[in-house]
């Protein structure tokens, strides 16, 4: 069973200089239970496209098309586009059966209430638990994703909590109301590499014992590599590629994929420098119909990349690259095995 399913979402920047495509056509899907990462370069329309999914965008941008079918927990569906920005039906749903963890959680969280009134208002809303025994779950929910002195956090401020304390807090603040899908934008990139550590392996712990799907975005391919089940590699608003994990990384189809798993540094390789991609992001607005990717790519074809936008192919079963390397019946020579 699929507890998400986004269809052809379009989230566009209406801006004096132009439109800004931010998130230009994705389909995605979430299964019961399933870890699905969401991996590009800074401004590739990651946390645009999670921010869409919960209805957090305002203007100048706007969702000018696209569904997003969300199999709810009494298993009816609803498709969270349809529905108006200040429905009840969508305030039910945000926090209820769909949370999200900030990357930033200082700004997340209200600096002038605590930590417990802001997780205890989630409660209120969403539960039908007695006022008397809302402090007592939150403190149970703090204890939980391995805060000290729950009792103690419960009154303090954002502002004197740590890093990692923060980020747990905001993991107890999803989890407050047992939603069956997390969207965790960036969780661990403010935090140093062992705070990182934990806080994945606690989402992990957390999500096999509440059953969660998790939509995990990073530009992190370590946290790729040990964490989720599939992955869609996105660029300029678009996913370039999608595979499961271990054939993504066993044999990556697009251009960029494949320079991206290149400047990783690996166990045994002796390198003097990483390889970098070359080039840079072209500007988002006004983009011209061709392969968004062709200024970089190292096997462009021209007449052919610079002309058209590649579709979204399915080269093998489940594995889906839009490149035209793999329309044709001959292919260059794909150096990725080799290195």
């Amino acid at each position: 069973m699929n507890r998400l399913e986004i269809r052809d979402l379009k989230t566009y920047f209406f801006l004096d200089e132009g439109i800004v495509k931010a998130v230009d056509g994705v389909d995605l899907t979430v299964g019961d239970r399933e870890t699905i990462g969401v991996i590009g370069e800074s401004g590739c329309g990651k946390s645009v496209m999670v921010q869409s999914i919960m209805r957090l965008m305002v203007q100048p941008a706007e969702i000018v098309k696209g569904s997003a079918l969300l199999t709810r927990k009494d298993g009816s569906q609803v498709d969270i586009f349809a529905l108006k920005p200040d429905s009840p039906e969508l305030r039910s749903i945000r926090g209820n059966e769909v949370a999200m963890v900030f990357q930033e959680p200082m700004t997340a969280f209200s600096p002038v209430y605590t930590i417990g009134q802001q997780i205890s208002e989630m409660v209120a809303i969403h539960t039908d638990l007695e006022p008397g025994k809302i402090r007592d779950h939150v403190i149970a929910l703090l204890n939980r994703v391995g805060i000290s002195n729950p009792s103690q956090r419960f009154d303090e401020y954002p502002h004197q909590l740590s890093g990692g304390m923060r980020q747990r807090a905001m993991i107890a603040l999803a989890l407050s109301c047992s939603p069956k899908i997390i969207l965790a934008d960036e969780p661990t990139t403010a935090l140093d590499v062992t705070i990182q550590a934990q806080i994945l392996d606690l989402m992990k712990e957390l999500q096999r014992q509440e059953n969660m799907s998790i939509v995990f975005i990073t530009h992190n391919m370590a946290v790729i590599a040990e964490t989720v089940d599939r992955v869609y590699v996105m660029y300029l608003g678009q996913v370039v590629e999608s595979t499961t994990t271990q054939r993504l990384f066993a044999d990556p189809l697009h251009p960029y994929t494949q320079q991206l798993l290149r400047s990783i540094p690996r166990p045994g390789h002796k390198v003097d420098r990483l390889e970098v991609i070359k080039g840079t992001v072209p500007s988002p607005i006004d983009l011209p119909r061709q392969c968004n990717f062709v200024s970089r790519c190292p096997f462009a074809m021209p007449g052919l990349c610079d002309k058209e936008m590649p579709a979204l192919y399915e080269k093998e079963e489940g594995h889906f690259v839009r490149c035209f390397l793999h329309h044709r019946e001959t292919e260059p020579e794909d150096e990725w095995t080799n290195i």
